[in-house]
């Protein structure tokens, strides 16, 4: 049997204490800037922050009444990713804080159209966050982007991370801007060795969702009569809880210049009409129309639109959306950073659940 020296244990103690107040100090001298704290998944990455004691600063809009659910102890700045004077004031910092950057903020559309707004939010103000983190020498910046900035595959085919991005690649405009967002991202890396990483969710989904976003618009929808059939399509969509681990364990264990997509299970029309009934009063509906069919639809559908001026629920666009090939590879986020996305049916529920609170959905679970 060997034994330590006694000076070596103590060396050892005195070395981990040092490590303890470090981590300590760290604690305390990092600050974390995170845009769209008043979001969905904004707020959810600021709420996680914060229950692990991490010091969090969010950026809102002026006048944004999801500000009154941002979580307790976020400092709370007024500003816009398209004006760079209130990002100067975003960033301003002590003297020898680490600034670490997650940049969640955004425009998400199912309008297939050029929109100025879209573009100056998405695009330009990612430009803008981009050279805000270059001036004031960041940390780290995770930017959130969106796997559609990522080219579609023939069906069977599992779509996995690109190296460069191609908005004539991809279909519909936000997905374009997200893909000159993510390529401006990149070129910064290479151009003055920002170390970025990127995320690429696909849908978001889960409870505390007060923009009513896609997939829990569809359990409103559905739950109150407004949806009498389906169509022969898939999507796949991330509890935004899980997704809030994944960007932060990314803020630290993301590679400068890498990507990581963030998905979860493809889910059918028919599965969701199905979880939905058995978790609510609901009656099931079983009527799913063939791709033809729903192709169809949506051409007539944006003929309606045209002609009312008012926006349609199934557009071509997004039919498109859920007849495409949802399925994407995950494995690089899992290895890296131990990504993990809950049971679709679990999210379900939870939101039925929260949903139920806010008096919006009869539930029987």
């Amino acid at each position: 049997m060997s034994f330590k020296p006694i000076t070596a244990i103590k060396f050892q103690i005195k070395k981990d204490e040092k490590n303890d107040m470090k981590e300590q100090n760290q604690l305390y001298s990092r600050l974390y800037l995170v845009t769209g704290a008043a979001g969905n998944l904004g707020g959810s990455v600021a709420a996680k922050l914060v229950e692990q004691g991490k010091k969090v600063r969010g950026l809102v809009l002026d006048g944004d009444p999801a500000i009154a659910r941002v979580p307790e102890n976020v400092e709370l700045f007024v500003g816009d990713v398209t004006d760079i004077e209130s990002l100067e004031h975003f960033f301003m910092a002590d003297s020898g804080t680490e600034l670490v950057v997650i940049h969640c903020a955004a425009i998400v559309t199912l309008n297939p159209d050029f929109s100025q707004k879209v573009y100056d939010v998405n695009y330009v103000g990612t430009k803008n966050i981009i050279n805000a983190c270059v001036s004031h020498d960041i940390k780290k910046l995770v930017y959130v982007s969106s796997t559609g900035a990522i080219p579609e595959l023939p069906r069977g085919e599992s779509i996995s991370e690109v190296r460069r991005f191609d908005p004539d690649a991809v279909t519909g405009y936000y997905d374009k801007t997200k893909a000159m967002a993510s390529q401006a991202v990149l070129d910064a890396v290479d151009a003055y060795g920002l170390d970025a990483s990127i995320v690429f969710p696909t849908g978001i989904c889960g409870p505390d969702d007060y923009a009513y976003g896609p997939v829990t618009s569809i359990i409103i929808d559905y739950c109150t009569g407004k949806i009498p059939v389906g169509i022969e399509g898939s999507f796949n969509a991330v509890d935004a809880r899980d997704l809030a681990d994944a960007i932060i364990s990314c803020c630290d264990k993301g590679r400068k210049g890498e990507g990581y997509i963030l998905g979860s299970e493809c889910v059918t029309i028919r599965q969701m009409f199905h979880l939905l009934s058995e978790f609510t009063t609901s009656r099931e509906v079983k009527i799913i129309l063939p791709v033809g069919l729903s192709k169809l639809l949506g051409k007539c559908s944006d003929i309606g639109g045209k002609i009312t001026g008012k926006p349609m629920r199934l557009t071509s666009f997004t039919i498109y959306n859920l007849i495409r090939n949802n399925v994407f590879d995950c494995t690089k986020a899992k290895r890296e950073l131990g990504f993990h996305a809950r049971p679709f049916a679990d999210s379900i529920r939870d939101t039925i659940v929260w949903l139920q609170g806010e008096s919006r959905v009869r539930i029987s679970i």
